[in-house]
């Protein structure tokens, strides 16, 4: 059941199952379903899905290739490693700041694979894989060839890209091989950006702290807020944030009363608003769907620790997650006229 594959712990059977240790044997089992024409989904670390509880009729490609290797490594130029798909991610933020490569130490945490950060720009903490990405080799299914993607190819965005942007229902045209960082030689972080960080370390922002400092109190954060795998803890069943955090016209942002957190959006008289903030005042808090008379039945809720992520607290379908997502959409968007996106993939599954 790719339940069993998947931070969230629902989804059905897959079709055909296939788990890829290698660069040679990932690119051979995509060849295979495609020659076969297939449905294909990609999965690695399994924590940004949320699959249909009928599951996937086709063939399901498990990411599991592993290591890096150093290219370069000076002090001026910094370190270039270049990261198997299937790496873990949060072992990779641990090995740099142990090992003094700068520049990744705020996306501790973040559970899945490194292979997936490029496709979503993984990002938190002000921090987002975009910024340290040097390159980003794949394998391109409509050319049947390898496709290497320099950083400023890869159209980076807010939670998007163009591997993002040409992946259909969870099924990618570029399937990544591997990730290319170039990070800064040294102790000290990247400049701290995020003020609940800053605050936390001690530091202004924009100024740097030691990275291991930093690697540490992010953990800490984002267990606060249920968002560091935990088995033994029902608030960690999630795809992680399960909306994005509107980039919406200023004048949109201007209608909401004076206490809502705005962020600069990056693009002119666009405004990033903080969909957490937007559930909260829409009247679902922490534990929304916890009664048993709710519209997942109980079996499905808001986190009790943070607003932004539906959990499976131990019996739920990918139904009842959905029925919960469906619920606060509809809520924020009728309070404040703003319609929130889906952060996960969703496989065979609609809002």
């Amino acid at each position: 059941m790719l339940s069993e594959l998947t931070t969230a712990a629902v989804g059905g059977p897959a079709g055909t199952y296939i788990e890829a240790r290698t660069e040679t044997e990932i690119v051979d089992a995509v060849r295979t379903a495609d020659a076969a024409e297939e449905p294909l989904l990609i999965i690695s670390g399994g924590s940004n899905l949320l699959i249909s509880d009928d599951g996937f009729p086709g063939t399901v490609v498990k990411i599991a290739s592993e290591g890096f290797t150093v290219n370069a490594e000076d002090s001026c130029g910094g370190v270039a490693v270049v990261v198997q798909a299937g790496h873990n991610w949060d072992k990779l933020v641990e090995h740099a700041v142990l090992h003094a490569w700068s520049g990744i130490e705020a996306l501790a945490g973040i559970p899945g694979s490194t292979g997936a950060t490029p496709v979503q720009n993984v990002g938190a903490y002000g921090s987002d894989v975009s910024q340290t990405i040097a390159a980003v080799r794949t394998w391109d299914r409509k050319r049947n060839a390898v496709k290497t993607f320099t950083n400023s190819e890869l159209k980076f965005g807010y939670r998007d890209s163009i591997l993002k942007q040409t992946t259909v229902n969870g099924s990618p045209r570029y399937v990544v091989l591997t990730v290319e960082f170039q990070l800064p030689i040294g102790r000290m972080s990247a400049p701290i950006r995020y003020a609940e960080l800053a605050r936390s370390l001690g530091v202004e922002q924009g100024k740097r702290a030691y990275a291991t400092d930093v690697r540490r109190e992010v953990l800490r954060l984002r267990a606060s807020k249920g968002m560091v795998w935990d088995a033994a803890d029902r608030d960690t069943y999630s795809t992680g944030s399960f909306f994005t955090n509107p980039i919406v016209p200023g004048e949109v942002a201007g209608a909401l009363p004076e206490t809502a957190p705005r962020y600069p959006a990056g693009q002119d008289g666009l405004v990033k608003l903080s969909a957490a903030w937007l559930i909260d005042q829409a009247g679902y808090g922490k534990g929304f769907g916890l009664e048993p008379d709710s519209v997942s039945g109980g079996r499905a809720s808001l986190s009790t620790k943070h607003t932004l992520a539906i959990t499976n607290r131990g019996s739920a379908k990918a139904a009842d997650v959905v029925a919960v997502a469906r619920e606060v959409r509809a809520g924020v968007e009728r309070r404040f006229g703003i319609t929130l996106h889906a952060e996960p993939l969703l496989i065979g599954l609609e809002l």
